[in-house]
């Protein structure tokens, strides 16, 4: 395998995946970026993992075509080598030493790096002698970031890794994977529930609700869509009046309201003159807001 510097892109048409009666994907279709750092989200039991693992082949879709590099990866000699799937806590082997595990992964992984790994090691204390099996949550989440970043797989898909890790271990490993990504480009795939601390990470945003996708669009393009309207109750209404209303809240004769769909130079004016004010919404609170169960889309007015 000869892995290309931009990285490996993704096409799904029409993926379905069942589970006995349980739909955890349903006629999903998309497309990964070659290049990019993606940023897979959803609530738990949105697909994102069995997203991750159709990509990996560590399964094949029930309907539809998974597409990685071009290629279905079921049994692919060429794609899996270059597709690196990690979960939390890794896929380890626990009854042996980090360095038998970095030797049977490299082993597997035709861009793996030794000295990448080592600098991994150093950087969250992890001991080469030590055998995972006897590691607390963080440390073992550590160290499958340890082998997800220096497979320097052209597909690597990251999925929930941090989790056990506390807050300076996860900048620590957002650091390391932004330089790591910059110095030797390929496709990432970033699952994560702590948005707010991956949004300066990504490029594009996937977003997954109930098996479905609800959003897939470039990360700016997304944050831009996102404005809230806070100001008198009756002007506000007015104002979002044939947008979509993703989120209301009142406090007394003020309304707040959280629109999709951005504003143009014109709107501006108009709730300026309106006595309006007008604010960017964070990555975060569009998520919460688009995929909140009991949200139903609203357009004509606030709720």
């Amino acid at each position: 395998m000869t892995a290309t510097t931009a990285g490996w892109g993704v096409e799904l048409q029409g993926v379905t995946q069942r589970f006995g009666d349980v739909v955890a994907l349903d006629d999903v279709s998309l497309t990964v970026r070659p290049g990019t750092i993606t940023g897979l989200l959803g609530r738990n039991g949105s697909g994102k993992s069995t997203l991750g693992s159709l990509l990996a082949a560590f399964r094949r879709p029930t309907a539809g075509r998974v597409l990685v590099d071009g290629e279905e990866p079921w049994e692919n000699e060429r794609v899996v080598p270059g597709v690196c799937f990690v979960r939390e806590s890794g896929d380890v082997l626990d009854d042996f030493s980090i360095k038998d595990n970095l030797a049977y992964v490299s082993g597997a992984r035709p861009t793996f790096s030794h000295e990448l790994a080592g600098e991994l090691l150093d950087l969250f204390e992890l001991d080469p002698k030590r055998k995972p099996g006897k590691f607390s949550r963080g440390k073992k989440s550590a160290f499958g970031i340890v082998l997800g970043l220096a497979s320097r797989a052209p597909l690597t898909i990251l999925d929930e890794v941090h989790l056990g890790l506390d807050a300076p271990s996860r900048y620590a490993f957002y650091d390391a994977l932004l330089a790591d990504y910059a110095a030797h480009p390929r496709t990432i795939v970033l699952s994560s529930h702590l948005i707010g601390e991956i949004e300066r990470l990504v490029e594009d945003v996937v977003v997954l609700d109930r098996g479905r996708v609800l959003v897939a669009q470039d990360a700016e393009t997304l944050r831009a869509e996102g404005v809230s309207v806070t100001g008198p109750a009756a002007a506000v209404e007015a104002f979002v009046a044939g947008r979509e209303v993703l989120a209301t809240q009142r406090l007394g004769g003020t309304t707040q309201a959280t629109v999709r769909g951005g504003v143009a130079e014109g709107d501006v004016r108009r709730a300026r003159q309106d006595g309006l004010e007008l604010g960017p919404v964070p990555l975060q609170d569009l998520f919460v807001h688009l995929t909140d169960p009991q949200r139903a889309t609203h357009v004509g007015g606030a709720r």
